[in-house]
Parts: structure tokens; sequence; C-alpha cells
């Protein structure tokens, strides 16, 4: 059976508990090894929360599940190996996504602390199951949220970085009280707002092919998608010197790139 698997970590403090990356990785080996499959390879995704989605295009919103996605497309897979079903999603909708995506490639989920888990599979014990632990990964989520909120909310109100995955073209660092400016990734946002203003009529998917002719790459060093260029258009504000985070709006302290 032809196999890959998927990991994913959001914050720190999962990696402290002994969801890290590395941790996901070797158990994924080990099991796909112990059944006998063939593990073709493990996507990743670090520092993204498991219940976000393109709310325009109804996507998940992570990088390393697109790759995983267009893979799906191109080879012959049976099932996404993971160490458990909080790795795909936390939230209902992220839930819904997944299962649509994955049966139009008529592929399972094989998760080695849900043994008996299928997204085909409509037995009441598993859904009683699967359901109470999906409600505790929500109600663990929502209590570190509003925890965390407080302090957070402060920082954003004062122009500050206040957590979560930095945008594009910006870096942080620990310490920091404002994200800095990365200086590769923000010649290649500077390049892509020129290019909507000089063409506003161009689709993402021609925006993404310029950039890629002119030789800019995302963070992971790979090609745009329309997917990653309606991401940084979407943060012009941000670029402009305009700190966002939730419905908070300040000027921010960090330089702006356009």
């Amino acid at each position: 059976m032809n196999v890959i698997g998927y990991i994913r970590v959001s914050t720190q403090g999962q990696a402290k508990d002994g969801y890290s990356l590395s941790y996901q990785y070797d158990e994924i080996c080990s099991y796909c090894q112990e059944q006998g499959w063939n593990l073709i390879h493990v996507f990743t995704d670090e520092g993204i929360s498991g219940a976000k989605i393109d709310e325009d295009t109804l996507e998940v919103d992570r990088i390393g599940f697109q790759d995983m996605l267009a893979a799906l497309s191109t080879q012959s897979i049976d099932a996404v190996a993971i160490l458990n079903t909080s790795r795909l999603w936390r939230s209902d909708i992220v839930k819904v996504l997944v299962h649509r995506e994955f049966k139009k490639h008529g592929v399972d989920v094989k998760s080695i602390e849900q043994p008996t888990y299928s997204i085909y599979k409509k037995d009441p014990s598993d859904f009683l199951i699967n359901g109470l632990m999906e409600l505790l990964d929500a109600y663990q989520r929502l209590e570190i949220s509003m925890k965390l909120s407080r302090g957070r909310n402060k920082k954003a109100q004062q122009g500050g970085y206040a957590g979560g995955r930095v945008a594009f073209g910006y870096k942080a660092k620990k310490g920091q009280k404002a994200i800095e400016i990365n200086l590769d990734e923000a010649t290649a946002v500077k390049r892509l707002f020129e290019l909507k203003e000089i063409f506003p009529d161009w689709s993402l998917s021609e925006l993404a092919y310029q950039m890629n002719d002119d030789g800019f790459t995302t963070q992971q060093g790979k090609k745009f998608t329309k997917v990653q260029i309606k991401r940084i258009l979407d943060r012009r504000p941000l670029y402009e010197g305009i700190y966002l985070y939730g419905g908070i709006e300040a000027n921010g302290l960090h330089q702006a790139i356009i």
C-alpha cells in the first residue's frame, strides 16, 4: 500500500507536549514500517493552526497541506498516515474540507493513535469516540486561546508583534517588540504590488506566473501559486505599516514595505 505522511505543529507548546515535528515523523516512519506500507513522502506544516481556512475559496490554508493534495492528484496513493486526526483538522469546517478532498482521490486516513478511524466508516461507536476526542481538542484550544488573548491583544493595540505566523516579507526575532523586514522577501512583495498596479486586470494565476518567471520564490523556496499571491495582496495594510490582529487595527511599530 502506498502511503504519504502529514505532520503539523502550530505552537511551541505542542512541541513540548510531545507533538514535535521530529516525534511525529519518527512515529509515522516506524508505524508504516511495521505495517509493511510504502511511505513515499512526509509533508510538513509548521506554526500553522489546524483550524485555519481561506474563507473566500473554502480551502485549507496550509502550504504543506496543499502540496500534499497536489501529490494525491498526481500519484497513486492509498492513505495519508498521521499521528492523530487533530494534525489534519481542529474544527468541523476543516474536517469537512479534508474529507471532501481525500474522498475525491479515494484516499483514507491512517491514524496511529486512532487505529480504527476511517473517513468512510459510519460505525456509531467510532463516531462517538472520535467526536469526543475532537471536542476535547477544541476545548483545550479554546482554553489556551483565552489565556493568551489578553496579552496578545495588548501588544497588537500598541502596534507590536502579537504572535502567530509572520507574514511573507517579514521576520520575527525573540525578544523584539515588532517584526522586521526580510530583505529578499520584501523585494518580492514590492514586485508583486508593482505588477498589480501595472496590470490591474491580471488574474491571481497570471500574477503567480510572472512572479515565478521573475525568479521569486516562496518562504519554502517553491514557486508561487494563486493561494500565496492572494495572501500577500490581502495583507496590503500590513505592508503599508498598519498592524492588524483579529479585530484590532493600529499603527504598526514595524517598517512598511510599500
